[in-house]
C-alpha cells in the first residue's frame, strides 16, 4: 500500500526512495507468521475505529490563521501536540502527508500502517540508531517537502511535559513549530495509560485550538533551544486551559 507523495520534491533517486519508504507499508518478513497476522489485524481495527468515530465528530477550529502563517512562503508546519489527543488528531489532519515518528517494533509497525492509510508518512529511522535515526530521517523528509509532527510528550511521558524533538527539527530545517490541541466535549479516558489516553465518544463535538507558530534560529545555542522548548510548553499549556474552559462551558 502506498499514497501519493509531494510533487514539489526533486526527483533524485535517494530522496525519492526515502519518501517512498515513508509512505509505504514496510515488509513484515522479520516477524513470525502469527505476528504478521496480528499486525495486519491491529492495523485494520485501529484504522476502522478512528475512521468510524472520526466521521461522526463535529469539529470547530480556533486559530486557523496560525496554520496559514506556518504554511506561508514555502514553509512547512512542524505539528506539536500532546500524546493523549492522538486519536482525533489522526483523523483531523489526515491526507496532508504529515510524517510522524514510529518505532521499529511490533506496536510501531501496526501504528505506521494505520496512519499510512490516513495519508501520513512514518519515519522509522534505523534499527541501530533508534529515535536519533528517526529524527535524522525527519530532517531529510522535511527538506524534501514533507511536513512533520510530534506527540511532544511521547512516547512514554511524563504527560504534558514538552520534549526537545520539535525544537531541534525546527532549528535544522528552518520550518516553524505549530502547537495545537484538540479538545473533545465527551470522551472515555484510559485510566491505566501513562498519558490518560482520550477516546472520543461518537457524535461528540470537538474544538481544534491552534497557537501561533514558533520559529527557531539555525544558530540557536543550548540556552535559546531551552527557551524555545519552554515557549512551546507554555503555548500547549494555554491551549489545554482554553480547551478545559470550553468543555466546562459546553456542559
Amino acid at each position: 500500500m502506498s499514497v501519493s507523495v509531494p510533487t514539489s520534491v526533486a526527483a533524485s533517486p535517494g530522496r525519492s526512495a526515502n519518501i517512498a519508504r515513508a509512505y509505504s507499508f514496510a515488509r513484515l518478513s522479520s516477524y513470525s507468521f502469527t505476528d504478521r497476522l496480528l499486525i495486519r489485524a491491529a492495523d485494520l481495527v485501529f484504522f476502522l475505529l478512528i475512521k468510524t468515530i472520526g466521521c461522526t465528530v463535529k469539529f470547530t477550529v480556533d486559530g486557523w490563521e496560525h496554520w496559514e502563517a506556518a504554511s506561508a512562503n514555502g514553509k512547512l508546519p512542524i505539528y506539536a501536540f500532546w500524546h493523549n489527543r492522538v486519536f482525533l488528531a489522526t483523523y483531523f489532519w489526515r491526507r496532508r502527508r504529515i510524517v510522524v515518528m514510529t518505532s521499529k517494533s511490533f506496536d510501531g509497525e501496526y501504528i505506521a500502517r494505520f496512519i499510512q492509510r490516513f495519508g501520513y508518512g512514518a519515519s522509522r529511522g534505523s534499527s541501530t540508531r533508534g529515535a536519533t535515526g528517526a529524527v535524522i530521517e525527519m530532517i531529510r523528509l522535511m527538506r524534501a517537502g514533507c511536513p512533520c509532527a510530534f506527540t511532544i510528550d511521547g512516547p512514554k511521558g511524563p504527560r504534558y511535559v514538552a520534549k526537545m524533538g520539535a525544537v531541534l527539527l525546527a532549528k535544522k530545517t528552518g520550518n516553524p513549530i505549530l502547537p495545537f490541541t484538540i479538545t473533545a466535549d465527551k470522551f472515555w479516558k484510559a485510566k491505566k495509560s501513562w498519558d490518560g489516553f482520550q477516546l472520543p465518544r461518537p457524535f461528540t463535538r470537538a474544538r481544534v485550538w491552534i497557537a501561533a507558530p514558533i520559529s527557531v534560529r539555525a544558530d540557536a545555542d543550548d540556552a535559546e533551544l531551552k527557551a524555545k522548548r519552554d515557549e512551546l510548553q507554555r503555548a500547549l499549556d494555554e491551549l489545554n486551559q482554553r480547551g478545559e474552559v470550553w468543555r466546562d462551558q459546553a456542559r
